[in-house]
C-alpha cells in the first residue's frame, strides 16, 4: 500500500503537465467554436440589418425614372422651369423617404437637377461620367454602386437607374442611401463590425479608426482601380497592420496599434448585391482565459483528486466505519424522504382539487354574470315594452286607416291616390321593423370580440333603442360627437348597451323636472376618445357615488330596476381597457364619463 501511496505521488506531476497541454488545446477549440457560433448569429443579424435597409430602395429609382417632368427634363435639360419644378419634386421625394440625395443626369455625365439644389454643396452642374454606377445605367443595367461622395464628402450606396424615353436612354436617375445610422448601432457593442469592398478597404466601420484603411496589401493594382471610379474621393487610404493566422479552421486577425496589438476572430459574409464583405471579429482574449481558467480548474480539481485518494488511503479503516455510518444515516433519511414525499403528495391532491373547485366555481360566475347581463338587458326591455307598444300602435292605427281609405279609393278609381296611401303604409311597416331589429340586436348575447368600432354608427343605434324612453320622460337630447370621427376599440354591442343604461338612468334622472336636457359629448385626448353623457337631473350623492356601481345596488323604487345597469356598464367598459366614472357637473346633475382607447388608422385599414 505504501509503494502504491509513493507511485501515485510521482505519476502525479506527468498529469498535471499531460493535462496542462492537451486540456488548453481542447479547452480553446471548444471556447473558440463557441465564440464563433455566437459572432456567426452576430454577423447574420449585421447582414440582413444591411440587406433590408438596402432593398428598402432598390425599385424606387425605376420608379422615379418614369416621372414625366423627368422624362422631359432629360429631353430639354435647359428648361429653366422644367428644371425647378423636378428639382422641387426630387427634394420632395427625398424628404419622404429620408434618403440621403437623388439626382438626374443627362448622358454626357452632367447633373441637371437635384433634391440638394438649394444646399450648399449641390450636385447641379456636377459631372459625374466617371461613376460605375452612371456607366453601367447608361448601358440599360439597374446599377449599383458604394462610395464617398466627391462632393458631399458623405459615405452612401447609389442606385442608378437609366431613363428611358421609348427605346432610347436619355439619362440616369440616381438614388444616394445613407448608411451612417446602421454603422452608428455597431458602435460600442461587444463585436467589431466592418464592411470591405473587394479591394479590402474598410468602407464601413464602427471603429472610426479604421475606415479607409486596407486589410489587404495596398499594391498599385488596388490603389490604381480604387481611383479610376474614385470610390473613396480624396480620403487617405492607409494599410491596417494586421496578421492573419488560423486555428482549427477558424480565421484569426491580429491587429496592431496604439503600442498593443489585440487578435480577433473574424467571420465573414459576402453580399454580391452589394459587392462588399461584411466582417464580424470578436476578441480571443476572452477565449484564451477561458481555456486557461478551465485548464488551471482541471489542474487543481486533479490536484485535490490526488490529495482525496491520499487520505482516503491513509484513513481507509476510519472510512469504511464512517461509511457505514453514512450509509444508516442514508437510509433513515430515505426513510423520512419517502414520508414527506407521501405527505407532500397528498397535500398536491388536495390542492388540484380546491383549483379544479375554484376553477368551476369561476366558470360557474362568468357564467351568472353572463345571465345577469341578459338579464338586465331583457328587464330594461321590459320597462320599455308599454311605451314600445304605444310606439307600435301608433303605427298600426295609422296604417289600418291608410288601409281603408286606400280601399275606399281603389272603389272610386283614384288610384294615384291608393297607391300614395299604400306608400305610407310600407314607410310605416319600415319604422316598425327597425324599432324590433334595434331591440332585437340589443336583446341578444353579444359573443362579439374588440375590434374597431364608430362612435357615430353606435350612438344612432342607441338613439333608435332609447328613442321612446326619452320620449316618455319628455326629455331632449343634445349630442355633439365633435368634428373628428372617433372610432374606438370595443364591441359594438356591448358598447351600445352601455349607452343605453346610461342614458336611460340620465332620462329617469330629470323625469318631471323643469329643465330635462340631456347632453352627450365626446372627443379625443391623446389616444383616448372621452364620451360624457349629463343630465340636469339631483344628481350623485357622495355617499351613493361610491355604491353606485355596485350589483344590485338603485336608488330607484321596488320594481324600478334590479340594480344591474350600471355594474353590468362598469364591467363591460373594464372589459374594453377602458374606464366609466360618474361625478356631479358643477351647474348641477350628475356626468358619467366613458373612456375609451382609440383605433389607430393603420388598424383601422386592416380591419376593413
Amino acid at each position: 500500500m505504501k509503494y502504491r501511496f509513493l507511485l501515485m505521488l510521482l505519476l502525479l506531476p506527468v498529469a498535471v503537465v499531460t493535462l496542462a497541454l492537451q486540456g488548453n488545446v481542447v479547452a480553446t477549440r471548444s471556447y473558440m467554436q463557441e465564440a464563433s457560433a455566437q459572432a456567426n448569429t452576430a454577423l447574420r443579424l449585421a447582414v440582413a440589418a444591411l440587406s433590408g435597409h438596402l432593398n428598402r430602395y432598390q425599385a424606387l429609382p425605376a420608379l422615379i425614372a418614369d416621372h414625366d417632368d423627368i422624362k422631359e427634363l432629360v429631353t430639354r435639360p435647359r428648361d429653366r422651369r422644367l428644371r425647378e419644378a423636378v428639382n422641387g419634386y426630387l427634394k420632395e421625394i427625398n424628404d419622404l423617404l429620408k434618403s440621403s440625395d437623388i439626382y438626374v443626369i443627362t448622358p454626357d455625365g452632367d447633373t441637371v437637377a437635384a433634391s440638394n439644389y438649394d444646399g450648399p454643396a449641390s450636385f447641379v452642374g456636377q459631372n459625374f461620367s466617371y461613376r460605375p454606377y452612371f456607366q453601367d445605367a447608361l448601358r440599360g443595367e439597374q446599377s449599383r454602386f458604394y462610395a464617398l461622395g466627391t462632393t458631399s464628402l458623405k459615405r452612401g450606396y447609389y442606385f442608378g437607374s437609366p431613363i428611358r424615353i421609348g427605346e432610347e436612354i436619355r439619362g440616369v436617375i440616381v438614388f444616394k442611401v445613407d448608411i451612417e445610422t446602421i454603422e452608428a448601432s455597431w458602435q460600442g457593442g461587444e463585436y467589431r463590425i466592418f464592411v470591405s469592398d473587394p479591394e479590402g478597404i474598410i468602407f464601413m466601420s464602427g471603429n472610426p479608426e479604421w475606415l479607409y484603411a486596407g486589410i489587404l496589401p495596398l499594391t498599385q493594382e488596388r490603389l490604381a482601380r480604387t481611383e479610376a471610379s474614385r470610390r473613396y474621393a480624396n480620403a487617405i487610404l492607409h494599410p491596417l497592420p494586421v496578421v492573419r493566422s488560423e486555428i482549427d479552421g477558424h480565421a484569426l486577425m491580429k491587429v496592431s496599434g496604439g503600442g498593443s496589438a489585440r487578435e480577433y476572430l473574424v467571420l465573414s459574409h459576402y453580399m454580391p448585391d452589394a459587392d462588399w464583405t461584411v466582417n464580424v471579429l470578436t476578441d480571443t482574449a476572452s477565449v484564451r482565459t477561458q481555456a486557461l481558467t478551465a485548464v488551471a480548474a482541471a489542474i487543481l480539481l486533479l490536484c485535490l483528486a490526488g490529495l482525496a485518494i491520499a487520505i482516503l488511503i491513509q484513513r481507509r479503516a476510519r472510512l469504511r466505519e464512517r461509511m457505514l455510518m453514512q450509509a444508516q444515516a442514508q437510509e433513515e433519511l430515505e426513510r423520512r424522504v419517502d414520508e414527506r414525499t407521501a405527505d407532500l403528495a397528498r397535500v398536491n391532491m388536495q390542492i388540484e382539487a380546491e383549483i379544479a373547485e375554484r376553477r368551476l366555481t369561476e366558470q360557474q360566475l362568468r357564467q351568472t354574470q353572463a345571465d345577469l347581463v341578459q338579464a338586465g338587458k331583457l328587464a330594461g326591455l321590459g320597462q320599455m315594452s308599454a311605451a314600445l307598444s304605444h310606439e307600435f300602435n301608433q303605427p298600426l292605427a295609422a296604417a289600418k286607416t291608410y288601409a281603408d281609405s286606400a280601399a275606399l279609393l281603389i272603389e272610386r278609381g283614384r288610384t294615384t291616390e291608393a297607391s300614395d296611401n299604400v306608400r305610407r303604409i310600407s314607410g310605416l311597416i319600415d319604422r316598425m321593423a327597425a324599432i324590433s331589429r334595434h331591440l332585437r340586436n340589443f336583446a341578444r348575447k353579444p359573443n362579439e370580440k374588440l375590434g374597431p368600432v364608430p362612435l357615430e354608427d353606435v350612438m344612432h343605434d342607441t338613439m333608435e333603442i332609447v328613442a321612446t324612453r326619452l320620449k316618455t320622460a319628455n326629455a331632449a337630447i343634445d349630442i355633439d360627437l365633435g368634428n373628428e370621427p372617433l372610432v374606438v376599440r370595443a364591441g359594438s354591442v356591448r358598447l351600445q348597451q352601455v349607452l343605453v343604461n346610461v342614458i336611460s338612468n340620465a332620462a329617469d334622472a330629470v323625469e318631471g323636472l323643469d329643465d330635462r336636457t340631456i347632453s352627450v359629448s365626446a372627443w379625443r385626448e391623446g389616444d383616448t376618445a372621452v364620451l360624457t353623457i349629463r343630465d340636469r337631473g339631483p344628481g350623485v350623492a357622495p355617499a351613493i357615488a361610491e355604491r353606485i356601481f355596485d350589483p344590485f345596488y338603485t336608488t330607484k323604487g321596488v320594481g324600478k330596476g334590479l340594480g344591474l345597469g350600471l355594474s353590468i356598464s362598469y364591467n363591460i367598459v373594464k372589459d374594453f381597457g377602458g374606464s366609466l366614472t360618474v361625478s356631479n357637473h358643477a351647474e348641477g346633475g350628475a356626468v358619467f364619463r366613458i373612456e375609451l382607447a382609440v383605433v389607430p388608422e393603420s388598424e383601422r385599414e386592416a380591419a376593413e
